[in-house]
């Protein structure tokens, strides 16, 4: 087999298993590259669970450390991205731990979803957000109101709706079942739902889009 330059390899957007593979081998130049490609998206993803500059910076390093010192033990069951956000996650959970001293739920703890349904009184917004509020605000307004959400909750939203995951790669990532991905979202987004009503005070539709 003709082995594949350097150069192309990393030309090729898509060919993130070569890569992996080169990078298992002993390739620093193929490593290098993963990390350029997805520093951005666990950076923002640790920012999102972390809420703190400092501490994306220090997941974001330490993700990318402990993948590379465990690469051997990637065997592609998973992608390469999906792996590495795991890793991310975990570690950004442990941040909020040593920083809160909170005890959270595990993300590997399952949720008892019942069936039950859900109901809940919306306060109309009065107007529509979207004239009252610039697009930079909204995004503030909605930030703000993710950054109250539990961590396991604010985790798979994050996932599913900001890093737009499937929610097979968001339970894969997470190490958590298919329907405890949907539930924790379910509840993620009436929670959010419910403050941004409080905050737009008005009843009927969210002008977001979430359930």
């Amino acid at each position: 087999m003709t082995p594949t330059s350097h150069s192309a390899v990393a030309s090729d957007p898509n060919d993130e298993g070569t890569l992996v593979a080169q990078a298992q081998a002993g390739d620093g130049t193929a490593f290098a590259e993963l990390v350029q490609r997805y520093q951005r998206k666990i950076y923002r993803l640790a920012k999102h669970i972390t809420q703190n500059d400092e501490d994306a910076e220090d997941v974001l390093q330490d993700s990318f450390m402990k993948a590379y010192e465990h690469l051997k033990g990637f065997h592609g069951q998973s992608k390469f991205y999906t792996w590495i956000v795991r890793i991310a996650v975990n570690e950004s959970l442990m941040k909020l731990r040593k920083r809160k001293g909170d005890r959270f739920v595990s993300l590997d703890e399952p949720i008892d979803t019942g069936e039950e349904e859900v109901k809940r009184e919306i306060a109309v917004w009065e107007g529509n957000p979207e004239q009252q509020y610039s697009q930079e605000e909204l995004q503030g307004i909605l930030n703000e109101a993710v950054e109250t959400l539990k961590p396991d909750f604010r985790t798979v939203f994050t996932l599913r709706d900001i890093e737009e995951l499937s929610t097979e790669e968001t339970a894969e990532a997470l190490g958590i079942s298919i329907p405890a991905v949907k539930s924790r979202l379910l509840r993620a987004r009436l929670e959010l739902r419910e403050k941004l009503t409080r905050k737009f005070k008005r009843k009927g539709d969210n002008a977001f889009g979430y359930v």
